[in-house]
């Protein structure tokens, strides 16, 4: 049984069933099946059909970002609206450039005729985290679905209105039974899904442990897969940022979404030069941050989404105190609230540093100038994204190679966008979500040869 809670006020929302044996082997079959047909269908039919998608994505926003901000607890509605907007986004984006993405190109050879053909592979298994539930579905969905792929959701068990909200949302547009599925089981089952024949390949976002796990059942039997893990962004600001034009999104992409983000800001890497300055504007903004019932318009910040996440985010920050580091504002927690929180004297050995802190924690870093930033910031086991702040755009440019994570932004925050991939190095995984590189991901690339 899953029972799903809202952790703002800890009431129960609904109890589900999971599917038993032969329930999950009919889901499987009915992926298989409908795969048949799907990768029949033309481009433009799927298209139409992600289209619809996009339109009931924003008919009912309002709708699916009530239930997105009740299962969470800590997700203010105001970034549940946004979240449901994006989804819409991604849907767009690939409406109007699925048929450029798939089309066969053409090399010239000594054949008469030869080609590369992006074929659909099979039905996918997407295992997808509850911090952001319907975009980190929807940018694999989207691309997936119109490659001609089915595809199976195992969400997290707190999400799961929200998964067979979404099972609902593509049925409702008009996509065939079996396109899209959602699977309530176990971590235990998973392996059930991927070793079957029809099952082509898995994509999973989560944490480093989770995708060691589920990287290992797919080579075991040989699948394709993708692999979003976490991360411990690094964000630099070297002594010519500009603080007052940027202190927002500095602070926002630490504390968004209660701090839960892959691709948050966790390690503030601050040169000498600007450090007082820095920390009394950052201090000041996360001051300002408004807390309060997730449901309110203007709340920015509410509670974590299980009482386990609070405690073992505490645990890395009582680790980190007793080497060294200092709690200099926050960290007055109530339940499932964490209140927004800094550590400053953080070094490396502290799990504040080597760790992902998958909460409101910000971690400061002093160091002395520019290149002991960059060494800093590349010391780290994962490589998901780095964020500089300078007025110096060629300079930073000339750090990018420097760099060697998924993504390097200047002047803003580590995002997702639908247009450019995401993915990650190191432990942050592999594979690419989004852009061109996200909708060959799942495909079989047949090289045609014709001769006379």
């Amino acid at each position: 049984m899953i029972t799903t809670n809202n952790p703002f006020n800890n009431k129960d929302i609904e109890t589900y069933k999971l599917h038993t044996e032969s329930e999950v082997q009919e889901i499987i079959d009915k992926g298989a099946n409908a795969f048949k047909d799907w990768k029949m269908k033309t481009i433009g039919d799927r298209t139409d059909m992600l289209n619809k998608v996009s339109q009931l994505l924003l008919e009912r926003k309002q709708e699916y970002a009530e239930l997105m901000t009740k299962e969470m607890g800590g997700k203010p509605i105001s970034q549940s609206i946004a979240e449901i907007e994006k989804c819409s986004a991604v849907c767009d984006f690939y409406v109007k450039n699925a048929a450029y993405f798939l089309a066969d190109e053409l090399i010239k050879t000594d054949a008469k005729e030869s080609f590369i053909s992006y074929d659909p592979s099979g039905t996918i298994l997407a295992i997808m985290p509850w911090n952001y539930p319907f975009w980190q579905v929807m940018r694999f969905a989207a691309p997936t679905l119109t490659a001609g792929n089915t595809a199976i959701l195992k969400h997290a068990s707190n999400t799961t209105s929200c998964a067979l909200a979404m099972e609902q949302l593509f049925i409702d547009a008009g996509y065939p039974e079996g396109c899209f599925q959602t699977v309530l089981i176990g971590h235990e089952d998973i392996e059930t899904i991927i070793a079957h024949e029809s099952v082509a390949g898995v994509t999973l976002t989560g944490s480093e442990k989770a995708g060691r796990s589920i990287a290992a059942l797919a080579g075991k039997h040989l699948k394709k897969s993708v692999m979003e893990l976490g991360g411990n962004n690094a964000c630099i600001i070297l002594e010519d940022a500009k603080l007052e034009k940027h202190i927002d999104t500095i602070v926002m992409a630490r504390m968004q979404n209660a701090g839960q983000s892959c691709i948050a800001a966790k390690r503030f890497i601050v040169v000498d030069a600007i450090y007082d300055e820095f920390i009394e504007a950052f201090k000041k903004r996360v001051a300002e941050i408004k807390k309060g019932d997730p449901m309110e318009m203007d709340t920015e910040i509410g509670v974590m989404a299980r009482k386990d996440l609070v405690e073992g985010l505490e645990k890395q920050v009582e680790d980190s105190i007793k080497k060294g580091a200092k709690v200099t504002y926050g960290y007055n927690n109530d339940g499932n609230y964490f209140e927004p929180t800094i550590l400053e004297d953080v070094k490396p050995g502290m799990p504040a540093f080597d760790e992902e802190l998958f909460g409101p924690v910000a971690a400061i870093i002093r160091v002395a100038d520019k290149q002991e930033a960059i060494e800093t910031a590349t010391h780290s086991k994962f490589g998901l994204g780095t964020m500089i702040f300078t007025k110096d755009l060629e300079a930073a440019r000339k750090l990018i190679s420097d760099i060697p994570d998924g993504a390097f932004f200047i002047n803003d925050m580590v995002k997702s966008d639908p247009q450019l991939p995401f993915g990650g190095t190191k432990a942050s995984g592999y594979g690419r979500e989004l852009s061109q590189e996200g909708i060959l991901e799942f495909v079989n690339k047949k090289t045609v040869y014709i001769k006379k």
